[in-house]
Formats: structure tokens, sequence, C-alpha cells
């Protein structure tokens, strides 16, 4: 699904720029402009605008806790250490302190991101430059290997929210590029892998009706089940990619991004069978909630369009309720992508 081409590559930062609102801030602005050969300098021409903003600020620092050897007391005595010097004659002191230090986990992330794009052919020699430039300002920090990272461990605060839209890139790069040569060392491939491109794709749906279709409210709402009894023990939480909401009117939208839109059997194509079930169990179950009230609840499969001669779009009545599926193309100038969604909240939020 993902081509080497320019307008392609422009699209993904307009998703990039509406997933991490940072993007349309600050000195971003011309990245929108220039025209990029592959995904690899797009990522490489932001990191080193984003790099380059924060060490302006100052690069993250945080305490870490520290155990060494020493002369003279530092921070606090570490008893075991001190008398196994002691045994073995030596004149120091184990001591542990707390040092506020630039090598921590946030600049860690970057430099290995950054250095992996270094060794890559396909970023180009400018974009190298600048990042090397601003490597010299990491030379205290490690590289680290990116299979340890733990993602979900990461946090961020008021001193280091600003790494927030780099890290979100550096894993997007790390975690939906990156490829393991039998040798042990790392590789990027010249792809994102389609779950991590699933989940940018969502993300800029959401953000682009939040902030562009004010008319409309947009969320991830969980669903709750319509139970008989009120007993949910061991049911899965049912949790929307995006639902809009204008009063009494309901849209719930699942975004697809997949190499393939439909499923083939002897030729015959056909929808995915699991996108269909959980979108009408998604609509179903927030109709109920309404009860009596006068309400429309709709649902919505949003594929991005592949190069497949047959793409999705249709709509059906199902039990009272339309459900839909559309394409989205992702290779057209975005103006032509931002009139598909814009279309799609006046059909059904037009009154």
């Amino acid at each position: 699904m993902i081509k080497d081409k320019s307008i392609f590559i422009k699209n993904i930062y307009y998703m990039l720029s509406y997933a991490f609102t940072t993007l349309n801030q600050g000195r971003y602005e011309n990245v929108a402009t220039e025209e990029f050969e592959n995904i690899h300098n797009l990522f490489a021409a932001i990191l080193a605008k984003g790099i380059g903003r924060q060490l302006k600020q100052g690069l993250y620092r945080e305490y870490l806790n520290r155990k060494e050897d020493v002369a003279v007391v530092r921070g606090k005595i570490d008893m075991p250490g001190t008398i196994q010097n002691r045994l073995a004659r030596k004149r120091v002191l184990t001591c542990e302190y707390d040092e506020l230090s630039e090598n921590n986990l946030l600049n860690q992330i970057l430099k290995t991101t950054v250095m992996l794009l270094l060794r890559h052919a396909r970023v180009s020699q400018e974009y190298k430059s600048d990042l090397k430039k601003e490597m010299l300002f990491f030379s205290n920090v490690d590289t680290i290997d990116p299979s340890t990272i733990r993602w979900s461990a990461i946090r961020f605060q008021r001193n280091n929210n600003t790494y927030r839209m780099l890290i979100s890139l550096c894993q997007l790069i790390l975690e939906g590029m990156l490829l393991t040569t039998d040798s042990g060392e790392y590789r990027l491939a010249s792809f994102i892998d389609e779950q991590r491109m699933n989940r940018l794709y969502e993300k800029f749906i959401l953000e682009y009706y939040a902030k562009e279709c004010p008319q409309v409210t947009a969320t991830v709402s969980q669903i709750p089940w319509a139970l008989d009894d009120g007993i949910g023990t061991m049911l899965p939480v049912m949790q929307s990619d995006i639902m809009l909401t204008q009063g009494s009117t309901v849209l719930i939208i699942d975004a697809k991004y997949y190499t393939h839109t439909t499923q083939a059997q002897y030729d015959v194509h056909t929808l995915h069978s699991g996108n269909l079930y959980q979108i009408f169990t998604y609509v179903k179950n927030k109709d109920t909630e309404f009860g009596t009230q006068p309400h429309t609840v709709s649902g919505m499969l949003l594929y991005a369009a592949t190069d497949e001669a047959i793409q999705p779009n249709n709509s059906y009545r199902m039990s009272g309720n339309k459900i839909s599926v559309k394409t989205l193309d992702l290779n057209r100038d975005f103006s032509e992508i931002a009139a598909q969604l814009n279309a799609i909240v006046d059909e059904y939020f037009s009154d």
C-alpha cells in the first residue's frame, strides 16, 4: 500500500501534523512545503527540526541514581561496598548519590533513532548533516537496544512534555520500520508496517474531525453492552476508534488500514467479516443505550484505499441502522482527502 510517491509522503506529514498538533507550531511549517523522495527523509527532516528546537530549550535532564567508588563522601555511603573495599585494602568509599543527567531514556531514544537514520542510505545528505551537528550535543548520551524500550512505561510531565511528539515519532520509526539482521544489528525498512500505520490512520481521522469539524464532537468512546441482567463479567470492552456525535445523532467510525481491503475466496471478494460484525455490534449496543428517545445511530468502516481494483463503497440498512463501507485514498492531494472527510460529516449531520 505504501508508495514512495511525493504526494503520499506529503500526506503522511499531514497525518502526523493532525495526530501530533506540535507539528503545526514553531518552526515546522516549512517541512510541509518540501518535496520528499521517501519516508526516511520526511522523518529525518521532522526530527532535525524538532531536536534543534529542543536544543534551544535545553535537553531534558533528570536525577539518576549513581554508585561508585570515591575518595571522599558523596551522597550516602554504601556500607557493603565500602567494607569490601576495606577488605581489599582499597582506600576508597562506595557511595550512592543522585546526579542530574541528560543521559536519560528520552534522550537515549532520540539518539538511537537518529543514529539509525544516519546509517540509512536513503536519507539525503542535507538531513544527515543537520542531524550530525545536533548529535554533538548528545555526546554524553548513550544509545540503547530498541527492543528493550518499554514504550508504555514512558511518562510525560511538565518538564519533558516538549518531547512527546518526538518520542512518538521515534516509536513509529523504531517499532514500525525496524528490521533485525542475522548479525544482531538493526536496520530500517523502507516502509512502515501495517499495524503502526493503522494507529496513525485512526489518530489522524480522530484529530482531523476534532479540529476541522466543530459542529460535531469527536471522541474515542467506550460503548456499554446492552445487557438484560446487567452482569458483564468477562465481556470485552467495546472501544470505538472514532465516535462523532451531534445531539442524539451518532456516527461510529472504525478506521482500517489494510494491505487488502477485502477478503477473497474462489475469486469472490467480500468484506472482512470480523470488521463488519464488530461495527454492527457497536452500533446496535449504542442504539439500545438511547432507549425510546428519538435518535439515529449509524456505523462506518473507513478503509484506506489500496491499489486493488475493487474498492468497497456501499451502504446497508441492518436492523434499522445504516452501516456504510467507504475508502479514503491517501495518494490524492490532501485537499481531496479533507473534502471526503468533510463530506462524511455533511452526509450524516446535515440537519
